[in-house]
């Protein structure tokens, strides 16, 4: 089993029981690497991943989050894909989601994919089949060399959206590849990804099984929208900003998407209409800024 050359554990200033899990296990000697802390005071994934950034040595970056598991060939199979190919900036898998005793294991042909006008296939913990090159990347198992992200660092511009991530990966993903590297998806480069449901905002409604919550919406479709603007072309992003206001989509609604849902959501598809829209907006003025 190929063993890391380096393990670094990122944890917040004031996070003591991680620090004192770490000087256990260094003391004890029981791993063949001890994992060396690296502090941050900024909450917020995006201020971690560049600390992590920062304090690397390797030549390849691999990355997972605190409440996955790597599988044991994890390591030796992102070596295999960087050694076989030298415009390879970066390299992911699937994250078996585990709720509990549950494990999704549901199947998706395309994963990692963004549409020239804008709409983003993510469904990284869904993917089956052989190795294939992709648009993103997912946080939780991603691997990149360092060659292809000298000058590219996670983009503090990102809002914080509740539970979910703020696409700090896909724009970073995006953005080696718009340098010229190519991106690779495995579903057999995994990790056991056990994940909790978290909810954070001021103001949510009821619609059907679904909780809406109006700022966790926003400040998502914001960051999609920074994401795009930063990396399609002129033309592609006059097409995007069309399908995002006339169309849509079910995360985050256009005029056909708010008159589809209408008749059963009433006036929660008119407040989902409404925070896309200022969602849209806040991106737009965030990239314009930029």
């Amino acid at each position: 089993m190929r063993v890391p050359d380096e393990v670094l554990v990122v944890v917040r200033d004031e996070d003591s029981e991680t620090r004192d899990l770490l000087a256990k296990l260094k003391d004890e000697k029981r791993l063949s690497q001890t994992p060396r802390a690296v502090e941050v005071e900024t909450p917020g994934t995006v201020a971690a991943l560049n600390a992590g950034l920062a304090a690397a040595e390797g030549d390849i970056i691999a990355f997972t989050n605190d409440d996955a598991v790597a599988h044991p060939d994890w390591i030796s199979r992102i070596e295999e894909h960087f050694r076989a190919d030298t415009e390879l900036g970066g390299v992911g898998g699937r994250d078996w989601i585990r709720y509990g005793d549950q494990v999704n294991d549901g199947t998706r042909e395309t994963v990692g994919k963004v549409r020239w006008f804008g709409r983003t296939i993510a469904d990284h913990h869904l993917g089956v089949g052989g190795a294939r090159e992709v648009d993103i990347l997912k946080g939780v198992n991603m691997s990149y060399r360092r060659a292809a992200f000298r000058d590219i660092r996670f983009d503090e511009r990102l809002l914080i959206a509740g539970g979910v991530h703020p696409m700090e990966d896909y724009l970073f993903s995006m953005k080696v590849k718009r340098a010229g590297w190519k991106l690779l998806y495995d579903p057999a480069v995994a990790v056991d990804h056990y994940q909790t449901s978290r909810l954070e905002g001021h103001r949510s409604f009821k619609a059907g099984q679904q909780m809406f919550d109006s700022r966790t919406v926003t400040n998502r479709v914001h960051n999609h929208t920074l994401m795009l603007l930063e990396c399609f072309s002129p033309l592609q992003r006059v097409g995007f900003m069309l399908w995002a206001f006339l169309i849509g989509s079910r995360n985050a609604f256009g005029l056909a998407q708010w008159l589809r849902f209408s008749p059963s959501e009433g006036r929660v598809a008119w407040d989902k209409l409404r925070a896309a829209a200022s969602g849209r907006l806040k991106g737009y003025r965030t990239w314009r800024h930029g």
